[in-house]
């Protein structure tokens, strides 16, 4: 009772700036009044006789790796004749959009914040068999709720790193209470599999990280030739992608195309922001530019400018396919110390040559993997990349087998999401009768 009154207060003092945000043409938060209530959209009724799993991510990368999960789970629940449905939820706008992309709008919803009477009530109208919780989402009535009607519940891909590693040690009775309602916990290395026992987790195994699995890396892919297309990218084109980027990102890879670009006239610049709200902002870093560039969505209208070397994605849900058009890529959220990084396995896969800034906490054991294979490259600020474009530019071969070594490296990693899908489906064994069929409708890969 005592949390609900806090929670409550916490979220009256939000709403001024929940308002703000959606009259703002900010990033609104998704759906509060649904999670606050619970009142989700009524979820397919559970067939007789079938498991269900309830998946849940924040954000997009997270409801992407669930997505990969969920279709490992239907290959081998096929190949065992169990019949499981998958639900998935998430905590974004744009998380949102990619589980209903993925799952189906009638299997995707917000997920409910902490309040009893909100988690109680989706817990009702989804029924689950297992809770699936993607690398770390603990909230204490969510998993006091779902434990109290025995419900197990799974951390995978789990991940916690140094930070808040101490920042729970600091309330360890409290999260110790809460990782003993989990069942388990999948962890993605040794380490953070170490820290989760350390604060009370009962059952801790690792498996390994399913970001491996979780990336594309085929440059044939339909999908991949359709964007090649739509933005008249030449065979002979080198496109120089920056994804996922933050300030001052966008405008370091600028300034390293602009230095580059009269040497290497056949030179693409693609800039793919991690959120598309800042589309305006990067527009008029662009237009002060006095480059001629072009925006994704005129797309839809007209058809791309054979003039514009400079690309800006201003829509959502293709970075994935995008990475797979670039010969030269860097990876944002890494340069400025504050947001630990963005998935750097996504143009490895594609062997792209790969390079990221020194704040990559997010993604600590991933980017051990790549540097010790000599499978990327670390850039400090906007000149080390541009020296690393150039480099790239000057010294192609180099370049390509950087990005072969990337490639090779993702595919010896591959293989965690496999395992984890076992471990979650052994936990339906005392739980579910055997059939044939599934109806898990979650698309695979």
């Amino acid at each position: 009772m005592l949390l609900n009154c806090l929670y409550c207060v916490a979220f009256l003092a939000l709403l001024p700036w929940m308002a703000w945000r959606r009259i703002s043409g900010g990033r609104p938060v998704a759906a509060p009044f649904q999670r606050f209530t619970g009142s989700i959209p009524v979820q397919p009724p559970k067939p007789a006789g079938t498991a269900r799993i309830w998946l849940h991510g924040v954000s997009v990368g997270e409801v992407q790796l669930l997505a990969t999960l969920g279709g490992e789970i239907r290959r081998q629940s096929l190949a065992a004749g169990r019949l499981v449905d998958c639900v998935i939820s998430s905590s974004t706008t744009t998380g949102l959009a990619v589980a209903a992309n993925r799952f189906g709008a009638e299997r995707a919803f917000p997920c409910p914040l902490d309040f009893t009477w909100a988690v109680k009530r989706v817990l009702d109208r989804v029924a689950p068999d297992v809770l699936v919780l993607g690398e770390l989402e603990l909230w204490p009535h969510l998993l006091s709720c779902t434990a109290a009607r025995s419900v197990p519940i799974v951390v995978a891909n789990a991940r916690l790193s140094p930070r808040s590693f101490r920042g729970y040690g600091r309330i360890k009775p409290l999260v110790a209470a809460m990782l003993g309602r989990v069942t388990l916990v999948l962890a993605r290395s040794q380490e953070d599999g170490d820290r989760f026992s350390h604060l009370g987790a009962r059952d801790v195994r690792i498996r390994g990280s399913m970001k491996f699995d979780g990336v594309k890396g085929d440059r044939g892919a339909p999908e991949v030739a359709s964007l090649r297309r739509l933005a008249g990218f030449a065979d002979d084109d080198t496109v120089f992608l920056a994804g996922s980027t933050q300030a001052p990102e966008e405008q370091f890879a600028l300034e390293a195309f602009r230095s580059l670009h009269r040497d290497h006239p056949h030179l693409r610049l693609v800039i793919v922001p991690r959120h598309v709200e800042r589309a305006g902002e990067i527009a008029r870093l662009l237009d002060d530019s006095g480059l001629r560039w072009q925006a994704r969505s005129r797309f839809a209208t007209a058809a791309a400018d054979p003039d514009a070397r400079v690309l800006l994605i201003d829509t959502t849900g293709e970075l994935a396919w995008w990475w797979g058009t670039a010969a030269i890529a860097f990876v944002g959220g890494s340069l400025d110390g504050r947001r630990g990084g963005q998935n750097m396995l996504e143009p490895a896969a594609y062997g792209a040559a790969v390079c990221f800034g020194p704040f990559t906490g997010n993604f600590r054991d991933e980017v051990g993997v790549l540097l010790e294979a000599h499978s990327a490259e670390v850039v400090n600020d906007g000149a080390a990349l541009t020296a690393f474009v150039a480099r790239c530019l000057e010294n192609p071969a180099w370049a390509e087998e950087l990005g072969r070594r990337a490639a090779h490296t993702v595919a010896r990693q591959r293989g965690a999401t496999a395992a984890t899908a076992a471990a979650i489906l052994g936990l339906l064994d005392s739980r579910e009768p055997q059939h044939s069929g599934c109806g898990f409708r979650a698309k695979s890969g």
